[in-house]
């Protein structure tokens, strides 16, 4: 009975903490050893973005939803670099393992799916955070983008890494290839991104594609870091916090589940 009642503990009560602080930890130092690639990279072409529209539209764009348009356009920048690297994080961790052979180091040693799921992840948020705050600084500091409200920042900045890092997960593990992989990321991630008021508001849009917007997630997220950077948004934030929110939960039971059940990760 005695014996029972500690596998049950250990089973539904106990954490592996140093199991999962390890593989977020490797999560991490996986994406920092390459940080001219992995951090350095998506800079340089947030900060081109930037340039460019600077050069092309010049000082005479009108403002945009009452702000100056390169106000508007820097959360939207920063937050589809986010959105990407937090995606790449996930899924090139597991493909690369799928592809190399090695997920069984991942899958033998003694942790939860939950435990696992939130290793992975760790590495996202981490990603997502750094490259969020270099570009939030750059800026402020080169064309004064204000920070209204830095708490709905951080919460838009954080959900829209773990959603994107439970998506990196689905694709990876669905995905056999690198190719397939690289499909999945050209075909439907970045023209979800960029089909989500990242360079413009929605409300330039004809009615039919306002409406698939407001069913792009992604639009919330962009939209979320908008409103704490400039005050202004194209949503109630608080409708996009519980869509993002929503999505997130949905992504992630999938994720645990798969996880926990070896989908095409065990041959």
């Amino acid at each position: 009975m005695a014996e029972n009642l500690q596998m049950g503990v250990r089973r539904f009560g106990a954490v592996n903490w140093l199991g999962t602080w390890t593989l977020a930890r490797r999560e991490v130092l996986r994406f920092m050893n390459v940080w001219s690639q992995t951090i350095m990279g998506p800079l340089v072409n947030a900060g081109l973005f930037l340039l460019i529209f600077t050069i092309a539209i010049g000082p005479n764009r009108g403002d945009v939803m009452g702000v100056p348009f390169m106000e508007f356009l820097a959360p939207g920048i920063l937050t589809m670099t986010v959105i990407q690297n937090a995606f790449a994080n996930t899924s090139s961790s597991i493909i690369s393992a799928k592809v190399g052979g090695n997920i069984v180091d991942t899958l033998m040693p003694p942790l939860s799916a939950l435990e696992l799921l939130i290793g992975y992840l760790s590495g996202a948020v981490a990603r997502g955070m750094i490259v969020a705050v270099v570009i939030a600084l750059g800026a402020i500091v080169f064309i004064g983008m204000p920070l209204n409200n830095p708490i709905w920042v951080l919460t838009f900045v954080i959900l829209g890494s773990v959603l994107m890092g439970g998506l990196g997960m689905v694709a990876a593990v669905f995905a056999n290839k690198f190719d397939q992989m690289s499909a999945i990321s050209n075909f439907l991630i970045t023209p979800l991104a960029f089909l989500s008021g990242t360079f413009y508001s929605i409300e330039a849009l004809p009615p039919f594609l306002q409406t698939l917007c407001h069913w792009n997630p992604f639009f919330y997220i962009i939209d979320g870091v908008r409103y704490g950077t400039l005050g202004v948004s194209d949503s109630s934030p608080l409708l996009g916090l519980a869509v993002v929110l929503g999505a997130g939960v949905v992504v992630l039971t999938i994720v645990w589940r798969w996880l926990r059940d070896g989908y095409r990760l065990k041959a």
